[in-house]
């Protein structure tokens, strides 16, 4: 006898933007690569505005603009697309929409699995919110009703288990995948950027301009180190910008950092930096540091909560701060100049390839609320 297919399992993807943060580009990565004869996708956008990833969303992946500028705005037509649509999974990303899909899960239909995908360190991310004990409260009371939490890093796993009181076997840990064929593709890109002079060291820096990513630490890090021939290009954008451009000035060093907003090829400037800076307080698991060795660039970091550990320890070429100051990121900057510099090679992005993470991810939402640590 023939064996006889399985029904395609609907997952219905819901995420607040598609700005261009790392959120996005993993939804974007799942969307692309998740094997259409097991599922069928469909994908719910909040806020459509600004929507950098747009193009990049498969023809054959419904995408349902929300058109509410806040999620909160959003939730009684969430629900209403859930109880219409009735996918199997409903699949969230990105911490408040995950907390709200969680308080209204008593309005979802029976049977429909819900499984949300952290991207924060929960506790360190509350430290920047109004009233972080109400926030935390309501994730203690709320995030257990997920059927399973993807958590990126084991920093992030452990604050879930331990601070928000998450049964240990509610979560499973999958790290951000690395799409090694494309980042080599767009790596290869001609960089339209005026040349350094030769004696220059061309590092980059990437992310959000926001008080978490610590770019004031970098640039504090930049004067003391006191070396005119460092050259720093941050990619990216947000509400700190001018107060940025400000300190670098106010430190002596604003013709060292340039501020070149977000790049739709990040790859192109990581491939030939000398190194990617990280200075990070906190990260959920960053995937710049996963896609600047991705791209053979090594890595002088803070360690940053949330993967950056898991990533770095132990890789030879690559620096790590001993602890999250402008002075110690100082000391790795300079260790880092004053060693042996090579490229890195390919290899140290094997565990997390493409194929490898997708297939994780294919497994946990083909037994939605089954798998366990």
């Amino acid at each position: 006898m023939m064996p006889v297919a399985q029904p395609q399992r609907h997952v219905l993807f819901l995420i607040p933007t598609l700005n261009g943060g790392g959120a996005e580009r993993v939804i974007v990565t799942l969307l692309k690569h998740l094997d259409r004869r097991r599922f069928r996708l469909t994908l719910g956008v909040v806020d459509m505005h600004q929507a950098v990833f747009g193009d990049d969303i498969p023809a054959d992946v419904e995408c349902i603009n929300l058109g509410a500028s806040r999620v909160r705005y959003a939730l009684p037509r969430i629900v209403t697309l859930i109880r219409k649509r009735r996918p199997d999974v409903v699949f969230t990303t990105l911490g408040h929409l995950n907390l709200a899909l969680s308080m209204v899960r008593p309005l979802l239909p029976n049977g429909v699995r819900c499984i949300a995908r952290e991207t924060a360190i929960i506790s360190q991310a509350l430290q920047a919110y109004t009233y972080p004990s109400v926030w935390k409260m309501l994730y203690r009371r709320f995030y257990r009703r997920h059927d399973l939490l993807i958590c990126q890093s084991r920093d992030m796993q452990t604050d879930l288990i331990q601070r928000f009181s998450l049964p240990p076997g509610r979560s499973v840990i999958i790290n951000n995948p690395v799409d090694v064929a494309h980042i080599n593709q767009q790596a290869a890109v001609p960089l339209n950027h005026a040349k350094l002079p030769a004696d220059r060291i061309r590092w980059v820096a990437a992310g959000r301009l926001s008080a978490e990513k610590g770019f004031d630490l970098l640039i504090e890090a930049v004067a003391m180190l006191g070396n005119p021939k460092i050259q720093i290009h941050v990619l990216g954008e947000g509400p700190l910008l001018a107060e940025l451009q400000q300190f670098a000035g106010a430190r002596g060093v604003a013709d060292q950092i340039e501020f070149v907003g977000f790049q739709s090829n990040p790859y192109a400037w990581f491939a030939q930096a000398d190194a990617l800076v990280l200075s990070s307080h906190h990260e959920g698991f960053p995937n710049v540091v996963l896609e600047a060795l991705a791209c053979g660039t090594p890595v002088i970091a803070t360690p940053a909560p949330g993967g950056v550990r898991e990533i770095l320890d132990d890789l030879t070429g690559c620096v790590m701060a001993d602890r999250i100051s402008a002075t110690a990121l100082a000391d790795a900057m300079g260790a880092w100049l004053a060693g042996p510099r090579s490229r890195m090679p390919t290899s140290v992005v094997a565990p997390y390839r493409l194929e490898r993470i997708v297939t994780r991810y294919a497994s946990v939402l083909l037994n939605a609320g089954t798998e366990s640590t």
